[in-house]
C-alpha cells in the first residue's frame, strides 16, 4: 500500500486543535509538508512544533479569522507553493433550534465553510491539475445523513457542503484529483465539551448524564478520538486511495443508522 506523502505539499484549516490539528501531524508523519491555517497565531506556533521533519519537511503557518473571507484570499493568493491536498476544516455553527436561528447565521456559517472552502479550492485546482495530483477531503458531520437535533444552522451548511464537494469530485476526477467528505460522529473536542455543556444547561441534567446518553448512541460505546479521524484523513490523502472520489466517510463508531 503506498501512504507516502513525501514531497507532497498540504494545507490544513482550523489546524490548532481537535481534528485540525490531529490531521496535520498525520500528514506530517507520512512525509507531506504542511501549511497550518487558524486564527490563533501562538497555537499555530505551538502545533508547528510539533510536526514531523524527519524527512526533510518544511512547515509554515497563517494566522487567519475565517470570518474575514476577503482577508483569506488575500492571504491565500499570496502561496507561491503548488499544492497536492487540502483539507477543508472549520468550526461548526452554534447549537440551536432552527426555528430560533437569525438569517445571518445562516450567512456567516454559509461564508465560513462553503464560501472560503471555494476560496481555497480555487486557489490549489489549478496547481493539481498540473501534477496530475490532487487530495480535497473535508470534515464535515454525520448530519448530511441524518440531521441532528438542535443543530439547526449546521446541519442546513453541512448539507450544502457535501452536495459542493460531490459536484467539484464530478468535475475534478478526470485530473486525478479526489474530493471526498469525512463525516465525525462525538468526538472527544472542545466543541463536543461545548454541545455537552449547552445541553445539560438546556436539559437541566449533568455534563455527565448527557455523555451518557450521547455515548449509549454509538455502537462502539465511546466517543471516537481526533486520532481516529485524521486516520481516515491522513488515508484518504495518499496514493492508495487515489479510486476513492465524491464519498461521505462517516467516522463515527457506527452511530450513523442510514448506510
Amino acid at each position: 500500500m503506498e501512504i507516502n506523502l513525501k514531497n507532497k505539499n498540504a494545507i490544513v484549516c482550523g489546524s490548532t486543535q481537535g481534528i485540525g490539528e490531529a490531521s496535520a501531524i498525520e500528514l506530517a508523519k507520512l512525509g507531506a509538508n504542511i501549511t497550518l491555517i487558524a486564527r490563533n497565531e501562538s497555537r499555530l506556533l505551538n502545533v508547528l512544533n510539533e510536526l514531523d521533519t524527519t524527512q526533510g519537511q518544511t512547515h509554515s503557518f497563517i494566522a487567519i479569522d475565517f470570518r474575514d473571507s476577503n482577508k483569506l484570499r488575500e492571504e491565500v493568493n499570496l502561496l507561491t507553493s503548488d499544492y497536492h491536498i487540502l483539507v477543508n476544516n472549520t468550526g461548526g455553527p452554534a447549537s440551536g433550534a432552527i426555528t430560533e436561528a437569525a438569517p445571518e447565521s445562516f450567512e456567516d456559517a454559509f461564508r465560513m465553510h462553503l464560501i472560503n472552502n471555494q476560496i481555497l479550492v480555487q486557489k490549489v485546482v489549478v496547481g493539481m491539475k498540473k501534477q496530475g495530483y490532487g487530495r480535497i477531503v473535508n470534515i464535515i458531520s454525520t448530519s448530511v445523513k441524518a440531521p441532528i437535533p438542535g443543530l439547526g444552522v449546521s446541519n442546513t451548511i453541512r448539507a450544502a457542503v457535501a452536495n459542493w464537494a460531490k459536484t467539484l469530485s464530478v468535475e475534478l476526477g478526470p485530473y486525478g484529483i479526489t474530493v471526498n467528505n469525512i463525516l465525525p460522529g462525538f468526538t472527544d473536542t472542545n466543541r463536543l465539551k461545548t454541545l455537552i455543556a449547552k445541553k445539560a444547561e438546556i436539559q437541566g441534567l449533568t455534563i455527565n448524564e448527557i455523555t451518557q446518553q450521547m455515548q449509549s448512541q454509538v455502537p462502539a460505546g465511546r466517543f471516537g478520538k481526533a486520532i481516529e479521524v485524521a486516520s481516515a484523513v491522513a488515508f484518504l490523502c495518499t496514493p492508495s486511495a487515489s479510486y476513492i472520489n465524491g464519498i461521505n466517510l462517516p467516522v463515527d463508531g457506527g452511530r450513523t443508522k442510514s448506510l
